[in-house]
């Protein structure tokens, strides 16, 4: 494979692809029309491959297989709307669709040339015009650098990835760089990895370089382990030649033949899409031995995680792979200097890879035009929880939180008022409405308490209880504790035994202080950076929701009524008699006639809320022991 190979693929492909972008618009397209079709596992799960095939099925029928064109691609991002389907020309956005639609779409818009109104994305169509998607403002605001592929390319498809100018990197590192040339570009872009901590990536490359050592590693840690992100996995699935693309140009930085792909077993769709984008880079020479004729080796094999939340951490990760039980190992040394089996190891994750090819396709001035001027780039992140859209973006760093709920995410479910995010999963914290205007960057999340980690969101209204919000973070890490050091071990047990005296009703103004010591001590003394922030969900609610730990304590009371021993719930004067709550009541504690006020039996009560949740009246009020 050479430079006049890649560009003949490109001329060759575009063609096929050149519909899906206006700035194509001048490449005569070999159909008429094309149907891109989400096959991330959010779709997937909601039969995004039967509806495909019924796309095809109905476009063979008519014969039309030759004009019309159905294309598997990967996330469009905005997964609460799935299955999607977008149709070009006139980027027609598709979306809630169940596999009985495609016939209906194919008829009245593919043949018919019209629009199925009833199933575009409401935002998308205003007063009979169709909104381009970066238009709508769910992708308004965002700016695809790592997930620009997603979306656009058939993620098995090499000749699509290359046709969007895919390995052009590789080979002007090979044929145009030196190894030190390639770490000065990715310095002085200042790209800092997307993994959590914010280390400058070509400072790392540069370590793992001038470690000493005849045999070097490449690894991307692809153990996506936090509740609610899915990031890297959608990266996978969309785009994944332009991490092994990466991670190839990495060996050839740092002096290395080998790498190796850390993903969890849970991630069967990505790791089937990585075995055969492989396989079919190795047989076309762009892995393997004498890549592009260069004289440079390197290959790639996958390496399969159990599931454990630890191996996420860079040591325990080089443990699993060498075959051994997930445990953090000591630092230093670091991987950089001693990592697998005691040589030199380059450890990035998926997002910091995928941005690589960009900055040496377009420069570092160019990565740097987006961001700040700590936090250049943007950052992919998974939005979740008490939000009106939820799934994938990507974002400018800089950006303020505020933008990112309410204009990406369209603000909070039932206009309800905003309480607080969880930015950095389980090892990060809560951020309140103070700080809805922060700019989003490495320095200003830690600051607050928080941190970027790998770039999960998880948005809270009113209605949460953040004493249990902590306490579910820390269940979740006491249970994925490895048990290596006492801090984590015992501390984390410990917090989450005075957490759940709190919600019992059982607490005293004591535990709060000792919830404090012991996190502060376990941040200091635990021996790997999961242990470390732990107890930051305590900490930061501690910091920011001190009032609520003690209401409970002082008065018997969860403020939000999630906490069942410390809630009760009972029926005011609003009440009109509609009998929906005692109609949904699990266990008909809830009395009275038609067309009058109802009473609950505070004996028979469960405190679930249910009736609560449906009552339309603000006739139910919540209130703290009796």
């Amino acid at each position: 494979m050479n430079l006049n190979q890649l560009k003949e693929i490109k001329d060759r492909v575009l063609p096929q692809m050149s519909l899906r972008k206006e700035a194509w618009s001048s490449i005569p397209s070999v159909y008429e029309k094309q149907v891109l079709i989400c096959m991330d596992t959010g779709c997937k799960s909601s039969n995004a491959d039967v509806l495909e095939a019924n796309f095809r099925a109905e476009v063979e029928k008519r014969g039309l297989s030759d004009k019309i064109d159905i294309r598997r691609v990967g996330c469009f991002g905005l997964c609460e709307a799935g299955p999607i389907a977008i149709v070009y020309p006139g980027e027609k956005f598709y979306a809630y669709l169940k596999p009985e639609h495609a016939a209906q779409i194919v008829e009245e818009d593919l043949v018919a040339g019209g629009t199925v109104e009833k199933l575009i994305y409401k935002e998308s169509l205003s007063e009979g015009i169709l909104k381009k998607l970066h238009e709508i403002s769910f992708y308004a605001k965002q700016k695809k650098l790592a997930s620009g592929n997603c979306g656009v390319i058939d993620p098995d498809s090499i000749d699509e990835y290359i046709a969007m100018d895919g390995y052009q990197a590789l080979y002007k590192v090979l044929y145009e760089m030196s190894p030190e040339q390639v770490i000065d570009e990715l310095k002085a872009a200042g790209l800092r990895g997307r993994g959590g901590g914010g280390f400058p990536t070509g400072l790392k490359w540069e370590f793992t370089k001038k470690a000493a050592g005849d045999i070097k590693y490449v690894v991307v840690n692809a153990d996506e382990g936090d509740p609610g992100a899915f990031m890297d996995r959608s990266i996978l699935e969309g785009d994944p030649f332009s991490v092994i693309e990466a991670m190839t140009i990495a060996g050839y930085a740092i002096g290395s033949h080998e790498g190796f792909i850390y993903i969890r077993a849970e991630y069967p769709s990505a790791v089937k899409k990585l075995e055969n984008c492989i396989e079919i880079a190795t047989g076309m020479g762009l892995l393997g031995k004498n890549i592009m004729n260069s004289g440079f080796d390197f290959s790639l094999e996958i390496r399969l995680g159990a599931g454990a939340f630890v191996c996420g951490e860079e040591m325990a990760l080089i443990e699993s792979i060498e075959g051994k039980r997930g445990i953090p190992r000591n630092k230093p040394p670091f991987p950089a200097n001693e990592g697998l089996w005691g040589k030199p190891t380059l450890i990035n994750n998926v997002e910091t890879y995928a941005n690589v090819p960009r900055i040496i396709n377009n420069g570092h001035e160019w990565f740097k035009s987006f961001g700040t001027e700590k936090s250049p780039g943007t950052k992919v992140f998974t939005l979740g929880g008490d939000i009106q859209r939820t799934g994938i973006i990507e974002v400018p760093m800089g950006i303020t939180l505020r933008e990112i709920i309410f204009e990406i995410g369209g603000g909070i479910i039932g206009k309800k008022e905003f309480k607080a995010v969880q930015t950095g999963g389980p090892s990060g914290g809560c951020i309140t409405a103070e700080h809805l205007d922060t700019l989003i960057d490495y320095d200003n999340l830690t600051a607050l308490g928080s941190m970027m980690g790998s770039g999960g969101m998880i948005v809270m209204d009113e209605n949460t209880c953040m004493v249990d919000i902590a306490r579910f973070f820390l269940e979740f890490t006491v249970d994925e504790s490895c048990g290596k050091c006492t801090p984590c071990r015992e501390g984390t047990k410990r917090m989450l035994e005075i957490l759940e005296k709190i919600t019992e009703g059982r607490g005293t103004m004591e535990d709060i202080d000792k919830l404090e010591s012991l996190g502060d001590t376990i941040k200091a003394t635990s021996l790997c950076g999961l242990g470390q922030t732990a107890p930051n969900p305590v900490l930061s609610t501690l910091r920011y929701f001190r009032d609520e730990y003690e209401a409970h304590v002082n008065e018997g009371r969860c403020p939000a009524g999630i906490c069942k021993e410390l809630t009760t719930y009972w029926i005011n004067d609003n009440c009109t008699g509609c009998t929906l709550c005692a109609r949904r009541c699990p266990v008909e504690c809830i009395s009275g006639e038609r067309r009058e006020k109802h009473e609950i039996d505070q004996e028979k009560c469960i405190h679930c809320g249910d009736c609560y949740s449906v009552c339309n009246f603000k006739a139910i009020d919540i209130g703290g022991r009796m």
